[in-house]
């Protein structure tokens, strides 16, 4: 690009009212605009053009050359007015302060008015004041752009920040889980289900739910971190509403959240009940060894090796059955949780765990005796399904019943 051209209309503009403007560094600052943070050569031309107007007390011009509205750099707005695109100032609370994810991003986290929420990420580059957990700001000329659907607030190096003296608690109205969309959101809800975490830095992972629906929800490993007891309710405010697939999730790493006395009447609109044949019993089914760290629950190799933790002699035994269910049209990938499997194959886990340490095949036997127990038999489950599995709540067998088979026979001799 040619900056030398964009400068030098930005200097007639301003020598038409008596300025005479510094031609290097408006040129500096559109090529650190344009090439450091990807910021479009009409808007960067727009942005600095407001910051002289501001410098030199000139209001911006509005459609036709009329006088804009106010002499401010950016448009002030509410949080919850501000839209991808959009270069804005605003007055917030940073309600949370997240570990950057990069070394080219000095602070990200979480900033909130009465109106709502959003994103933020302060670039290193920009050399901002660093901003305090709990206190009030406001934030001059940031951009506004769009990450995974979820609009962000950035902070260059033309952005200024000034602590503003507030002390005012905000305290959002949770929304039903239903109405959750990307974004920042919070909800009162109950803890279904807990799951087994997938990635080393997730402390934990599971369902909540409330009158209106079910998500899965997320928290990462930080200092001072816990985990939700299962079974509790919790209001949780200023958590990231992320979604992948379609399918909605709460990072509530850096949430607020409280832990509440009574109960929810949990909707039933997520529960699916699928019949049909199990087809396939996984290896990793059967009894298992689990790490006895607090907040881990890993499931250990033969070995008894944790991969956060290492060797764990002290282990915790666990059934668990991993399986495909064909209902004659779609094979369902399902997980099925000890008190499930229990009631399925009839095998308690202290029985388990008599054939896993006298038996001379071990913890083979038993998967081979659950195998033989349930496989190829017909089953009704019910559960909730997420990411392509089904999370087994209730599995029966589906007994033969005579009459109905020779209805089916009688009409088949009809129909011939």
């Amino acid at each position: 690009m040619d900056y030398s051209e964009a400068t030098e209309r930005i200097s007639r503009k301003f020598k038409k009212t008596g300025n005479e403007i510094d031609r290097g560094k408006v040129e500096g600052k559109l090529r650190r605009l344009i090439e450091e943070f990807g910021v479009q050569p009409a808007e960067a031309e727009r942005s600095v053009t407001n910051e002289l107007n501001k410098e030199f007390n000139i209001a911006p011009a509005g459609p036709q050359g009329m006088p804009g509205p106010g002499s401010g750099a950016t448009g002030e707005k509410k949080i919850a007015e501000a839209r991808p695109g959009d270069w804005v100032t605003v007055e917030g609370k940073v309600v949370s302060l997240a570990t950057p994810a990069s070394p080219a991003i000095a602070q990200s986290g979480i900033l909130a008015d009465e109106s709502g929420a959003i994103r933020f990420v302060v670039w290193a580059k920009s050399n901002a004041p660093k901003m305090n957990e709990g206190a009030w700001y406001r934030i001059e000329s940031a951009v506004v752009d769009e990450y995974k659907n979820i609009p962000n607030l950035k902070v260059h190096s033309g952005t200024t920040i000034a602590a503003i003296d507030r002390t005012d608690a905000l305290i959002p109205t949770p929304c039903a889980i239903k109405e959750l969309r990307p974004g920042i959101g919070s909800v009162r809800a109950k803890v279904l289900q807990e799951w087994d975490v997938t990635h080393d830095r997730m402390l934990q992972s599971g369902l909540l739910g409330d009158e209106t629906g079910t998500v899965k929800f997320i928290i990462w490993k930080e200092q001072g971190k816990e985990k939700l007891v299962p079974g509790s309710v919790y209001s949780i405010f200023y958590a990231q509403v992320d979604e992948f697939n379609e399918r909605l999730s709460l990072n509530i790493t850096g949430a607020t959240i409280m832990q509440e006395e009574g109960d929810i009447a949990i909707s039933g609109g997520g529960d699916v009940e699928i019949r049909g044949s199990l087809v396939h019993i996984a290896p990793g089914s059967g009894i298992i060894k689990r790490c006895p760290v607090s907040g881990c629950n890993r499931a250990l190799s033969r070995q008894n090796y944790c991969p956060i933790h290492e060797i764990q002699p002290r282990f915790e035994y666990d059934l668990r059955i991993k399986g495909w269910l064909d209902d004659g049209e779609k094979t369902h990938n399902l997980l099925m949780k000890r008190d499930v499997v229990e009631a399925l194959t009839g095998m308690t886990l202290e029985q388990a765990k008599e054939i896993a340490e006298n038996n001379p095949l071990g913890m083979d036997e038993v998967f081979l005796q659950m195998r033989d127990r349930v496989l190829g038999r017909y089953v009704v489950c019910r559960g909730r399904e997420f990411d392509n599995r089904l999370l087994v709540n209730t599995c029966e067998k589906m007994h033969f019943e005579s009459g109905e088979h020779a209805k089916l026979l009688n009409r088949a001799g009809g129909a011939s």
